[in-house]
């Protein structure tokens, strides 16, 4: 199978973690005789210093002709001054509305040999993690009208959702339920916001389609507090988008590191772009000391929703697994008795226990 990807790196360490997964991409598709077709893209800051904008058409339409994107990260402090529309992080929005990716995947998944990295009680956690969040990402507050009034002094960011953009989202969670542990918690904040009791009633309905699933609700607040108390409490977690990024933020500092966690961004068919759910860290760009992990966990991923190959991911996933055994460990998730590593190291130890699948 030939495998068309559009690679952006992006900024920081964007380049470094994108090398480090197209290593072992290489090494995957040496081993079962796939062939890449890679083309590389400008996108957030470094585009705006080359091409004097976030997302150039260029980008976009390179993104649209291929089968799956891998994005590295976007943004940093030298853009901060920008102003909105000009910021790096326009260029993640961009892509994800202009891609209609509406469906954002976020395992948070303890490995067991990073329990020790985990900052919860060793009782709250022993026998390892393995959450879900699935985070609507086309819709909310992050894409709804915004500005700001004539003398600046107020502004406003509004929350708006339609029945079918929650529908499409909630069936997505319940058929992942289904694959997993059959539990679906839906979190909202329906005591105060009417979009969230539009989303309660919408859960409620498709409910009835899916009788063998366990279906709950609560409150983003409480959820925010229960991920600390009790995680284990939750298999597949769906929510709105900014409750969505927040929670599954907190989820990956549950799980260790928020470099050892990858993403999938989705739409209804195959296509999909996926990136660690990490930011771009310029303070160790080129430095070799960035995890390459959530992005190479991310092509995995990619392997497995853009292009079915179920085997090819397992074999990504269990080599990440053997590399943790082997006690490598990157800065981030160092312990002591463990071997530090660089983030080109790491990639090539993966990448070599691909080779021995």
């Amino acid at each position: 199978m030939k495998l068309k990807i559009a690679l952006v790196p992006g900024d920081g360490i964007g380049p470094d973690i994108v090398a480090e997964a197209m290593k072992v991409l290489g090494a995957v598709c040496d081993t079962y005789r796939h062939k890449m077709d890679l083309s590389f893209y400008l996108a957030g800051g470094v585009a705006i210093d080359t091409m004097g904008e976030p997302l150039p058409e260029s980008t976009l339409i390179g993104c649209s002709e291929s089968q799956a994107v891998l994005l590295g990260a976007v943004g940093g402090p030298k853009w901060d001054n920008l102003s909105g529309d000009k910021r790096p992080e326009k260029a993640l929005l961009g892509l994800r509305g202009n891609l209609g990716l509406f469906c954002n995947l976020r395992p948070a998944i303890l490995y067991p040999q990073l329990q020790q990295a985990c900052p919860l009680k060793e009782s709250i956690v022993e026998g390892g993690l393995d959450i879900l969040v699935i985070r609507e990402l086309t819709g909310g507050i992050y894409f709804g009208k915004r500005g700001r009034n004539e003398s600046g002094d107020a502004a406003y960011d509004t929350m708006a959702y339609s029945v079918g953009e929650i529908e499409r989202i909630v069936r997505k969670a319940f058929e992942a339920a289904k694959g997993r542990n059959r539990r679906l918690t839906s979190v909202d904040k329906a005591n105060i916001l009417e979009t969230s009791r539009l989303w309660r009633s919408v859960v409620n309905r498709i409910a009835a389609d899916y009788p063998d699933i366990a279906v709950s609700h609560m409150y983003v607040d409480n959820a925010s507090m229960q991920l600390v108390r009790n995680p284990k409490q939750f298999d597949v977690i769906v929510t709105e988008n900014m409750f969505g990024d927040i929670l599954s933020d907190e989820a990956s500092m549950i799980t260790g590191s928020i470099g050892m966690l990858p993403s999938a961004s989705l739409r209804e068919e195959s296509f999909g772009m996926y990136e660690p759910i990490h930011g771009s860290a310029p303070d160790i760009a080129g430095l070799d000391k960035a995890n390459p992990i959530a992005t190479i966990l991310s092509v995995a991923m990619m392997l497995r929703y853009s292009f079915a190959l179920e085997d090819e991911a397992r074999t990504i996933e269990k080599a990440v697994s053997k590399v943790l055994d082997s006690k490598a460990r990157t800065a981030d998730i160092m312990s002591e008795g463990m071997q530090l590593v660089g983030t080109k190291e790491m990639g090539s130890l993966i990448a070599e226990q691909c080779k021995n699948k």
